[in-house]
């Protein structure tokens, strides 16, 4: 690489002017750069939702959750179908290969769905693929001072709604709390028998009254036309004059009127609201976007007197926290690592030479980041915090080599070229070594891999830069600043150098205490807890109140206010948002559930105690003792507990519950298991009535007893310019079995109750049905202390399938049990980075054979990466940290990082060699090299240490484990490579080396005796 040092001599104001642009690109392309919490990321998931008000568990998983699985069952690229179906709603998670397009297979699941037919009183089925995109940037609440009505709905809609979705990079707006309204014909059976009018006779005339249908094409006056059959019922007015037999109007045997849909509840600090969830598109400003939200709100309130908007959550102060943080990090790291060149140097103008490295690789890591459609988030610059220490690695060799030369020989710009050359290939080959090391990222599967190439192109970025700010600016400045500067001279240590001398002389004792220790490491890793990413910085507080599915709704609503009211009165509270029931705009992103619980989002102002609120809340527990109260603290982007899922399927519902009661009892014991649940604990009475074939058709007593019991829709008609559904309200309101059992039905022998053709019978049922593969299974949902993940997960399945100690459970024939949840995704996560891991040392070490033309060389050098190992288990074990997926990572980045002392190392002893012996070629460069090494790896452990007491943040890889194990690995591997590499080299060379040493003994002698002569 001399020829680029050469030409930067040659070129010196064109160098300097492309470091002023590199400079200014890069100032411009941090504020060019779209910034966002997390990189985009597909989940590798897509749900089909669907939800029929009124409808049963059963219903829905029998009519439209197995018809769903059957139409995706032989869909490109599927692994697994999950689906989970209760009262009134059905979600079935279609999950991917990692390699399938997400929006292709969206497509596809569309088309399949074409083709199936559900009931008629169950919506069409949302298809919703998510993507990391669309975290909410803001929820915003909209009161009015006359409350919520369609009416206000739709000014909302028309004049509130455009002025936030005019803001520049919006993606998309989703309104929730509209609650729709509906026109109710109540009938009068009393009217309707003196009317001498029939049921059957009233839906025949009132469904399809509205329809509009194309009937034929004929020719008319001699030219081609088409004939159309159209409904004139317009308004309310018009649906009470219909007759619905002659000369009697629906008005006179009904009463007609508006109302709304009972089961739902959107209110903001007590108020019923219209909740608005703000997206930006991907290549857009979270925080800018955030900021024009709150300023688009003030103007609202502004202008408008009867009601006002209010920003309950935004997510710019957390990403602006968050990135400002990361920015922190990187300019303390910085800052660690000019005080510690400051110091092996003492000389300013050196230290001035070797920094300037910092600001121009991080400027053309923004430039590149830029131009390659990468955001500003969290793990772009989580990458630049990691590598900052890194980016003055090269610059360290060289000025260090530099400063060296310039002791003993004549400062010049030739001695600076060739002190830059002799370094050159170390530093080329080192930087291509860590580089490397994130190129097996590609091998990584899903999100993962979407979260870790953002982080590995900025590593790789920086570096690369580095490389060519060390091979460029800093021998050009060196040549003009250190030319009169008065340099201290260094001695290499004489003690190290006699230390070194007898390792090499007793390299069994060195070789054999290294191994003590890396077998010590290693049995401790594997005794090691494993854990997972859990602790996350908290926005708000997570409230839900869950009821049985058979509570009536009334009373959930009651409680539920009863409950607003409470956390209102707290002082700790800014905003809170409730939310109860499904609707039709959260199942358009997938949000469907118990429709009996209630859900609340608690905003607390910024000094309040988040803990001390949570455990306020959680005492009311006795308040509400038919229900659960929860309360937890929650992020915007995720995180919540760590859960180990454990799935029975079979044939037989009852040997899965009996299945899953023994795990549960079982599980609850373990200690490290905070909580365990199953889907099967609650069940609801379920009426069934079984035709007698004999004497009626099961066909038409389901659709009577539908229309005497249910909510009946018989078209829609416009009211205030909108369309309305009506609905048949139940004709009949059963309140006890006995009541039940009297459902007046028609027969061929006239109306009968029901009772008299079929056999009404009881039972209990799960208010929901889990299935996996079109399966049904149970699920055994166990929350565990996450640093002790691997420990709960490993006794879990021996109190499950045995073990030496254990019997286990003794399973039917035809029930098979998987232990999964967090302890499969970690496994997997495991798995992947060590397979990445083994890529990286495969591709370093053909690096390293390419740049030596050996063998033997790259074998010494791969003998730092166990050495690396000692210290980050030692690290991990001092810091009391589990080994988490962060933990690996910092692994991971060891490959790169500790291969480079060792390069720089024995590309020294490659050069004395054409000069010296081998012995004498590994002592002079161990004392040469030993200063360089000692720099770099204190400077790159220095610029780690802010993060050492950084908090974790939901989806942040970049975390005190990550520094725990590249600090710990590093400082031992450092401190060992300066010794063991040696010794493993020259025991590689063991027969050439003692040949080489028994000459030069000879020789000696020889002289010895010619000076005696003499």
């Amino acid at each position: 690489m001399s020829w680029f040092t050469k030409w930067s001599f040659k070129n010196k104001a064109a160098v300097f002017l492309m470091s002023a642009i590199i400079l200014v690109m890069g100032v411009l392309s941090y504020f060019r750069l779209p910034m966002e919490f997390l990189p985009s990321a597909d989940q590798p998931f897509i749900s089909v939702v669907t939800m029929g008000n009124g409808v049963d568990a059963s219903t829905m998983e029998e009519q439209v959750t197995t018809p769903i699985e059957e139409a995706v069952e032989s869909m490109n690229g599927k692994l697994n179908v999950f689906s989970s179906t209760g009262d009134g709603y059905s979600s079935v998670d279609i999950h991917l290969e990692s390699s399938v397009d997400k929006k292709e297979a969206k497509r596809e699941i569309e088309e399949a769905l074409s083709n199936v037919t559900l009931p008629e009183n169950v919506m069409k089925p949302n298809i919703v693929q998510l993507n990391t995109s669309m975290i909410p940037v803001s929820y915003i609440a909209l009161t009015f001072d006359k409350g919520i009505s369609p009416e206000t709905v739709q000014y909302a809609q028309d004049e509130i709604v455009p002025q936030f979705q005019d803001i520049k990079g919006v993606a998309e707006i989703q309104t929730n709390g509209i609650i729709p309204s509906f026109v109710s014909v109540k009938l009068n059976q009393k009217k309707m028998a003196e009317k001498n009018v029939s049921i059957e006779h009233i839906m025949t005339m009132l469904q399809g009254q509205n329809t509009a249908a194309a009937v034929s094409e004929t020719t008319v006056d001699g030219k081609s036309a088409n004939i159309k059959v159209i409904g004139n019922i317009k308004t309310i007015e018009d649906l009470e004059d219909t007759e619905v037999a002659p000369n009697v109007p629906l008005h006179e045997v009904a009463s007609i009127s508006m109302e709304k849909q009972e089961g739902n509840l959107t209110k903001v600090n007590g108020a019923d609201a219209l909740t608005f969830v703000v997206t930006k598109d991907s290549q857009s400003n979270a925080v800018t976007i955030s900021k024009e939200v709150e300023n688009v709100s003030k103007e609202i309130n502004e202008n408008y007197d009867d009601l006002e908007t209010t920003v309950i959550l935004a997510s710019a102060d957390m990403v602006e926290s968050s990135v400002q943080s990361m920015i922190k990090e990187v300019l303390l790291g910085a800052l660690f690592a000019t005080i510690v060149i400051m110091l092996f140097l003492r000389n300013l103008r050196s230290t001035l030479i070797t920094i300037v490295s910092i600001p121009l690789s991080l400027g053309f890591t923004l430039f590149l980041l830029a131009q390659s459609g990468v955001t500003l988030n969290i793990l772009t610059l989580g990458g630049v915090a990691v590598a900052v220490g890194r980016l003055v690695d090269d610059s360290i060799v060289v000025i260090e080599n530099i400063f060296r030369r310039a002791q003993t020989e004549k400062f010049s710009v030739n001695m600076v070229i060739e002190a830059t050359k002799e370094v050159g290939s170390a530093i080329t080959s080192s930087t291509l070594t860590t580089v490397a090391v994130f190129l097996p990222m590609g091998l990584l599967n899903g999100g993962l891999q979407d979260f870790l190439l953002p982080f590995a192109l900025t590593i790789t970025y920086s570096l690369l830069a580095s490389l060519i700010v060390a091979l460029t600016i800093v021998p050009v400045m060196s040549a003009g600043l250190l030319k009169n500067a008065k340099i201290k001279e260094h001695k290499p240590s004489v003690r190290f150098s006699a230390f070194l001398t007898w390792s090499l002389n007793h390299k069994w004792v060195v070789f054999l205490t290294a191994i003590i220790l890396l077998a010590g490491s290693i049995g401790a890793y594997f005794v090691l807890p494993k854990g997972s990413v859990n602790k996350t910085q908290a926005d708000y507080v997570f409230v839900s109140l869950a009821y049985p599915n058979d509570t009536p709704i009334e009373k959930v609503k009651e409680e539920s206010v009863k409950l607003e009211n409470y956390i209102l009165e707290q002082k700790e509270l800014e905003n809170m948002y409730l939310q109860l029931g499904n609707s039709a705009d959260a199942a358009k992103y997938g949000a469907v559930g118990n429709p009996t619980e209630t859900q609340i989002m608690a905003i607390l102002k910024e000094d309040a105690d988040m803990s001390g609120f949570i455990e306020k809340v959680l005492d009311q527990k006795d308040e509400y003792k038919d229900a659960a109260l929860e309360a937890t603290e929650a992020s915007m982007m995720g995180g919540g507990s760590t859960s180990i899922t454990i799935d029975i399927m079979g044939d037989r519902l009852n040997d899965l519950v009996a299945v899953s009661e023994n795990i549960q009892q079982k599980v609850k014991e373990i200690d490290g298991v905070e909580e365990v649940t199953t889907n099967q604990e609650e069940t609801k009475s379920v009426y069934s009535f079984v035709v007698d074939p004999s004497m009626a058709k099961a066909d038409q007593i389901a659709q009577q007893a539908a229309v005497m019991l249910n909510q009946t829709p018989l078209g829609s008609i416009e009211v205030n310019d909108q369309q309305t559904m009506v609905m048949l309200e139940p004709v009949y309101s059963p309140e006890t079995k006995k009541d039940l059992s009297e459902v007046p039905i028609m027969t061929q022998a006239g109306m009968t109750p029901i009772s008299k053709v079929a056999e009404l019978t009881e039972t209990e049922e799960p208010t929901s049905s889990l299935h996996k593969d079109g399966k049904q299974y149970v699920r055994v949902t166990a929350d565990v202390d996450p640093e002790k993940l691997s420990i709960i997960s490993t006794e879990i399945n021996s109190e499950i399938f045995g073990s030496e100690d254990l019997e286990g459970i003794d399973l039917p024939d035809d029930v098979e049990v998987f232990v999964g949840g967090a302890s499969a995704d970690q496994a997997s996560d495991f798995n992947d980075l060590f397979m990445t891991m083994l890529a990286s040392i495969g591709i370093v070490f053909l690096i390293m054979v390419i740049t030596f033309k050996t063998i033997r060389a790259p074998i010494a050098i791969l003998f730092s990466l166990p050495l690396a190992a000692i210290g980050a288990i030692l690290g991990i074990i001092i810091s009391g940290i589990t080994v988490d997926i962060t933990s690996l990572l910092g692994a991971l980045m060891l490959i790169g990082i500790v291969v480079t002392n060792a390069i720089v190392l024995l590309d020294r002893v490659k050069q004395n060699e054409e000069t010296m012996i081998i012995r004498d070629a590994i002592v002079e460069a161990a004392t040469i090299r030993m200063r360089p090494i000692i720099m770099t790896a204190v400077a790159t452990i220095s610029a780690m240490l802010p993060l050492l007491f950084k908090e974790a943040e939901a989806g942040n890889l970049v975390s005190a484990s990550l520094a725990v194990v590249v600090i710990g690995g590093l400082s031992v591997a450092t401190l060992l490579t300066l010794v063991v590499i040696p010794v493993v080299y020259e025991l590689l060379y063991f027969r050439k080396s003692k040949k080489q040493r028994k000459l030069a003994e000879e020789q000696k002698k020889t002289m010895a005796v010619d000076r005696e002569i003499i």
